[in-house]
């Protein structure tokens, strides 16, 4: 397994837990250190566990000569930043890719090379085809295969995702090399998923339109948020379950709430209007999408600050871009941490993981605290922009007032608003009612 972050280690550690030798590959040392001694090298739920549950088959190192000539076949996880068009750059696969294919001089024998990472349709049977034939010397489809396989899993339940996914996505150069990595899922996945093989182009194309998707499908409930926030009586949560039960539509990502976020979605989505638009297509959707998304910082904080008034100290719970994860890459509550600090308001923040990730990007415009409920007695108003699951727990008592009462903003409707009006304001992102 060649790269051992965020999607890397996870994956490594499954293929071990499942019985299989790995060996994991990093340029970064203490990657390498931390999983050599049988630690985790990134945070992940039950990551630690699977390493636990693996010794004696899952090994690190950054030579990828010893890796390849010690296995059969190389999961390329590596990452694909953006560039400057919003494309994504293959500056790191192809690396490995070349490095590959000179430790594969030195073997005799079938090996196949599968690129885990998102790429750029074209980019598999183009450039990283030419990278792994000229620096291997082999022919892909003859004695070297080639697959593109990426993972749909969402940092916080990466393990779950890899266990249990709802296909399997394999772009293949042969029927040899597909079949190779169909027979290790088999061995690694919980149940029998679907295994939807066809031609590189096609699986690259799925990858992104998927993640496209289901962003279309967040933006919209989270139109349908702002809609029922203006009109008397309604209820986004009603009306997203009824949509949901229409096998059309289906129920999943349907929630109003707030944008989307994290490594993935966000330049995906943008990934995928590039690629229209490089190609002399129309990317309508995709783009609308992503110009829904961007503005529901602009939504946020304007109700923020009404909330406000002529108050100034205000609590932002949830740095994460979601639960179960410290990832702050395209984090709402970061960005609206930032939008009230140039606001000049007074801004207290916490997370129960990313604290010290958003401390690094926010520096000296918030306070941070180290609890949630040492946030609520801080501020005037409150807003929860992650719905981390012990927010629910934080003690009644700590939102009552002797003065004006707390005003509350619960973008995700966790809090149980019953039970708080007697002490606080709660209101309900997405829900328009007498006491909203």
């Amino acid at each position: 397994v060649i790269g051992l972050g965020k999607l890397g280690a996870p994956l490594a550690a499954v293929l071990a837990s499942k019985g299989h030798q790995v060996v994991g590959v990093d340029v970064n040392p203490d990657y390498v250190r931390a999983l050599a001694a049988g630690k985790a090298p990134v945070e992940e739920p039950g990551l630690q566990a699977l390493i636990d549950a693996s010794r004696g088959r899952l090994t690190a190192t950054s030579d990828y000569e010893k890796a390849v000539l010690a296995s059969e076949l190389s999961f390329v996880i590596v990452p694909t930043p953006s560039d400057t068009k919003g494309g994504f750059s293959n500056k790191y696969v192809l690396s490995s890719v070349e490095a590959i294919g000179k430790a594969l001089r030195k073997k005799s024998g079938y090996h196949v090379v599968n690129i885990t990472s998102t790429v750029m349709p074209g980019s598999t049977g183009g450039e990283i085809r030419r990278a792994l034939e000229e620096s291997s010397g082999r022919t892909v489809g003859k004695d070297v295969g080639l697959c593109y396989n990426p993972e749909f899993i969402a940092l916080g339940s990466v393990i779950h995702d890899m266990l249990y996914p709802d296909m399997l996505l394999i772009g293949e150069s042969d029927p040899r090399a597909g079949d190779v990595l169909e027979g290790i899922y088999k061995t690694t996945c919980e149940k029998n998923p679907p295994a939807m093989r066809m031609n590189w182009v096609n699986a690259e194309l799925t990858k992104i339109s998927v993640n496209t998707y289901v962003t279309t499908k967040i933006s919209y409930a989270n139109m349908l948020a702002d809609m029922c926030e203006r009109l008397q009586g309604a209820d986004v949560d009603v009306v997203t379950a009824a949509l949901g039960m229409d096998t059309r539509i289906g129920g999943k990502y349907l929630k109003g709430g707030l944008g989307y976020g994290g490594p993935c979605f966000p330049r995906d989505n943008v990934a995928f209007g590039v690629l229209a638009r490089s190609l002399g297509a129309r990317a309508d959707i995709a783009e609308a999408t992503d110009r829904l998304n961007r503005h529901q910082i602009d939504r946020l904080a304007e109700i923020a600050l009404r909330l406000l008034d002529s108050r100034s100290r205000v609590g932002v719970l949830g740095l994460s871009y979601k639960p179960e994860t410290g990832v702050i890459e395209e984090s709402q509550g970061v960005a609206l941490a930032a939008r009230l600090s140039e606001e000049r308001k007074e801004v207290y923040v916490h997370d129960p993981l990313a604290l010290q990730g958003a401390m690094a990007v926010l520096q000296d415009k918030v306070v941070p605290l180290n609890s949630a409920e040492e946030c609520v007695k801080a501020v005037d108003v409150l807003v929860i922009t992650t719905p981390w699951p012990q927010f629910k727990d934080i003690p009644h008592a700590a939102f009552a007032r002797s003065g004006p009462r707390l005003q509350v903003l619960d973008c995700w409707r966790i809090l149980p608003r019953e039970q708080l009006s007697a002490v606080a304001d709660i209101h309900y992102l997405g829900i328009k009612g007498s006491d909203s």
